[in-house]
């Protein structure tokens, strides 16, 4: 396999510099030599068959493998908006506040709408009522989802519709202020509408967030990443704007994939 092209993303300010990283499942190496940057402020995409380590990088940059017994990068960095997230000196929980997550399956806890955004905050020692009530309003306005829940703001969450729960969960993601977003699969559950519903967001939100987007689906990554990057068998195979990507792809293995020729 041909080494990937050169850094399409080198003339952008960047949020996360990979460099050179092994990632390692035990004995097992999942990620090999992968180095990339994502840029700010912009949409981008993972794509790759099942297991070939997008996943795997996406939890790295929260450091969510860490909970993994034997998980971890053996070689390499990488860094968050100039940090090394591998530090002595980081701590871990303003990492994740930092890199908030959205996963494949809408997780609302069992709370009220409210409760559900307040969490975080309260979790890290917000009290007043007035700011609450303010952060609330803003990320359910973020996450386009305020004009349908506004007024059941006390009940449970989980009455939402599951496009409303991944909506909701996006919310409570942004509700501390996070500078990136990792999206995980986060329309695999959804049906159509609430999936188009979600891809609109992701618009709005990288006028604020780096959104990193892991997906199955190329073309959700067309309609909704700046960048797409293919992985492999764990390595990072071709890296470019998402339309030259599938439309000139510079790899017969990237021409192979979005040409669906396997997947």
């Amino acid at each position: 396999m041909a080494a990937p092209a050169k850094n399409p993303v080198s003339h952008l300010p960047t949020s996360i510099q990979v460099r050179d990283v092994d990632f390692y499942y035990g004995s097992k190496q999942t990620l090999f030599d992968v180095t990339m940057d994502i840029p700010r402020h912009q949409a981008t995409a993972f794509i790759g068959p099942s297991g070939c380590g997008k996943s795997t990088l996406l939890r790295c940059f929260n450091r969510m493998n860490d909970r993994v017994d034997g998980a971890g990068v053996r070689k390499g960095s990488i860094s968050v908006e100039g940090t090394d997230i591998h530090s002595t000196a980081l701590d871990v929980v303003q990492l994740r506040r930092q890199v908030g997550m959205v996963f494949q399956k809408s997780n609302p806890f069992p709370r009220s709408i409210y409760e559900n955004i307040a969490y975080g905050l309260r979790l890290h020692g917000e009290k007043r009522k007035d700011y609450l009530d303010h952060v609330v309003e803003e990320s359910l306005r973020g996450a386009a989802l305020w004009d349908e829940v506004k007024d059941r703001l006390e009940q449970s969450a989980y009455g939402l519709s599951g496009g409303q729960q991944q909506r909701l969960c996006i919310a409570r993601a942004i509700a501390v202020k996070p500078q990136i977003l990792l999206m995980d699969e986060p329309c695999s559950a959804l049906d159509p509408i609430a999936t188009a519903r979600v891809e609109d967001l992701f618009h709005q939100l990288k006028e604020t967030y780096t959104l990193v987007i892991v997906t199955h689906n190329m073309q959700q990554a067309m309609r909704t990443a700046d960048f797409t990057a293919l992985f492999y068998l764990g390595k990072l195979v071709e890296y470019d704007e998402t339309m030259a990507l599938f439309e000139n792809p510079k790899q017969k293995l990237t021409d192979d994939y979005v040409r669906g020729r396997f997947g």
